[in-house]
Parts: C-alpha cells; sequence; structure tokens
C-alpha cells in the first residue's frame, strides 16, 4: 500500500523502543513507554509548511498523530507542528 500525506502533513516510521536495559534487564512490550522518535517516509504537497526532508529522524510530540500500519510497521501521520525536532 502507497500512501501519500496531503497539505502539511508527514508520514513517519516510528522507531522501535529499546527492549533492554543498560543492566541487561529486559522491559516487556506492556512496560516500555511510548517511542517519540521516528524517520520521515512521506512528506505532504505544502512545501512551504513542511521544513523535513524525506529520510530525517524527528522527534514529536507524544500524543501526537494516527497511528497506522503499513504492511505490519507502524507508521504516523503528523502535522508539522507535531515535530519538535529533527536529530542529526
Amino acid at each position: 500500500m502507497k500512501l501519500k500525506p496531503i497539505g502539511e502533513r508527514i508520514l513517519v516510521k516510528i522507531q522501535e523502543g529499546e527492549t533492554k536495559t543498560a543492566g541487561g534487564i529486559f522491559i516487556p512490550q506492556t512496560a516500555q513507554e511510548k517511542t517519540q522518535e521516528g524517520v520521515v517516509v512521506a512528506i505532504g504537497d505544502d512545501k512551504d509548511a513542511i521544513k523535513v526532508k524525506v529520510n530525517d529522524k524527528i522527534m514529536y510530540d507524544k500524543y501526537a498523530g494516527t497511528q497506522i500500519k503499513i504492511e505490519g510497521v507502524d507508521h504516523l501521520i503528523l502535522k508539522m507542528s507535531d515535530i519538535l525536532a529533527v536529530i542529526e
């Protein structure tokens, strides 16, 4: 399935959280904190409002966006205003 965001929206592939602590203890899926990082997969057609590009690693608002699955992989559709930073 192909998905093209519209306007100032961005499609982001969610980065999986760490499943093991620095000490080697495994964290179950239900106890993991929701990740707030992802990689930009596609951008909308409002080039003036969008300040990120495809393949940028970003940090976004904790409760932002609409979560969807594309070919079994978790993605988010976010507004540009939900993006907090680009991770370099």
